[in-house]
């Protein structure tokens, strides 16, 4: 208590106020640990909600957890998913870490199961959710190992966020017999290979656990619960449980797949996700990232049209109306698929201009002429004479021969792989900009994946494919006069 009689807030509470004033609002405490608190903020810049973990540094060198802190970083950039708790930045002073995250307003799915069980399509409708962020994280070698419903918060949609990646293992952890032997996670969700200490498959262990959570869900009550702890551990062991009444047949076969004592015969992530109780109404969750944020395919309904597609028949009109009268004062010479094509671009926007800074960080000593210049960022950049509409029909065409899928907005192309490996499907964005009325630069960069996967892409497909496009290949006669773009 201040002199004044004003009460004054903590020491600790003002240290982390004055150490993020400049960007964040600190707000309530949220909860805390051993190591670490959560409080809400808010950017005052651009007013978003944000979870800040603070974690003390001191504490953590104590016990020799800084290697472990790194690694949650790590683990935490790499499984980006919208059933995943996302970490915006780290930032740090000498006494403290700050780890900026999604602020999920819906509270803990402990909180909403504590009020009794759930009704089916909803206890399914979180599981899938569930499924759907496990299975991206052991794609990318992630096993999250401590999953329970008081590590799954829930948005204000009802849309759930796995989090708490403390316990989470990567597989440069694998011991030489190729298992994990770290003992960890909370006992009532645990697995009993986690509690013989032999060593387990951490995959195996997840799924485990989210056998518990299904049965929590849908029952209200643990599957192997004891007042004696050891007595619990033995009814784990020996996967001992009861389903109630109101279980259908095919949940009671998938619990009983789920919660398999031998991991070796316990169901798979892709058996799982083919299991006919769980299919039921799944919707695999679709998602890119643009300019390092989580974006929704359904967010924006520009990407994946065609060029010249529109919904609205009356715009459909507008266009070719416009592209009509301007026909009339172009030259005879010009054949029925150019016509076309000049419609078509009516469609686009317009690319964004490069000014001589945009040159000069593009080029190599102002040296324009290389067809495929390769950037000192791994992206890569040409210059073309060919109109929009032939530079993003042709990326579509490429990306078509390697089933990748394509979308687009704006001057903006995305090609995405198929292949979900450790770090991703590979992910290529290209752009389009305007060099003058008559040129057009197009960069090329890798926005997720594998490097070498790049490297090959670009090699065997990428430039192969936009050859004729390049400035120096195309004819002047294959390209629109400047007026038209």
């Amino acid at each position: 208590m201040a002199a004044s009689g004003v009460p004054t807030k903590p020491a600790k509470q003002k240290e982390i106020q004055g150490l993020l004033l400049s960007r964040y609002e600190v707000g309530k405490l949220l909860g805390h640990g051993t190591f670490a608190k959560v409080y809400h903020a808010r950017n005052v810049k651009s007013g978003e909600n944000v979870a800040i973990k603070v974690i003390d540094k001191e504490k953590i060198l104590k016990v020799g957890l800084i290697a472990h802190i790194k690694r949650e970083i790590s683990i935490l950039r790499r499984v980006r998913h919208p059933n995943i708790v996302q970490l915006f930045e780290v930032m740090a002073t000498k006494s403290k870490i700050f780890f900026i995250m999604e602020y999920v307003k819906g509270g803990e799915l402990f909180n909403k199961v504590a009020k009794g069980r759930l009704k089916e399509d909803v206890a399914k409708n979180y599981f899938q959710q569930l499924i759907s962020a496990v299975a991206f994280c052991h794609a990318r070698g992630v096993y999250h190992r401590d999953l329970k419903p008081e590590n799954i918060l829930l948005d204000e949609e009802g849309n759930l966020k796995v989090s708490d990646f403390g316990l989470s293992a990567i597989p440069d952890q694998i011991r030489h017999d190729g298992l994990f032997h770290t003992f960890c996670g909370t006992p009532a969700y645990v697995a009993p290979e986690v509690l013989a200490r032999k060593g387990y498959d951490a995959a195996k262990v997840d799924i485990w656990s989210c056998g518990v959570i299904l049965f929590v869900l849908m029952a209200g009550y643990m599957p192997f619960h004891d007042q004696n702890v050891m007595a619990m551990y033995k009814k784990i062991y020996k996967g001992e449980f009861r389903c109630p009444r109101w279980f259908s047949p095919e949940l009671i076969r998938l619990l009983s797949r789920l919660l398999d004592t031998n991991p070796d015969t316990r169901i798979t992530i892709v058996e799982l996700m083919n299991d006919k109780w769980f299919k039921k109404g799944f919707k695999h969750v679709k998602f890119y990232i643009e300019d390092d944020k989580l974006c929704s395919v359904n967010d924006d309904e520009n990407y994946g049209n065609d060029i010249d597609d529109d919904d609205d028949d009356d715009d459909d009109d507008n266009v070719v109306n416009s592209a009509s009268e301007k026909s009339k004062s172009l030259p005879l010479s010009l054949s029925e698929s150019e016509l076309e094509t000049r419609s078509k671009i009516t469609c686009l926007p317009r690319p964004a201009s490069l000014n001589a800074f945009d040159i000069i960080s593009f080029s190599r000593g102002f040296d324009l002429s290389g067809l495929f210049e390769e950037g000192a960022d791994g992206g890569a950049r040409f210059v073309s004479g060919a109109p929009v509409s032939n530079i993003i029909s042709k990326l579509e065409e490429i990306a078509k021969i390697v089933s990748f899928t394509v979308r687009k907005k704006d001057c903006r192309v995305s090609l995405e792989g198929f292949r979900n490996g450790v770090e991703g499907p590979l992910t290529i964005a290209a752009e389009i900009f305007e060099l003058t009325p008559s040129l057009r630069v197009v960069e090329v960069k890798k926005k997720g994946g594998n490097k070498l996967e790049y490297k090959e892409f670009c090699d065997h497909e990428l430039k192969p494919g936009l050859q004729s496009l390049m400035l120096g290949n195309v004819p002047h006669s294959s390209y629109l006069p400047s007026d038209t773009e």
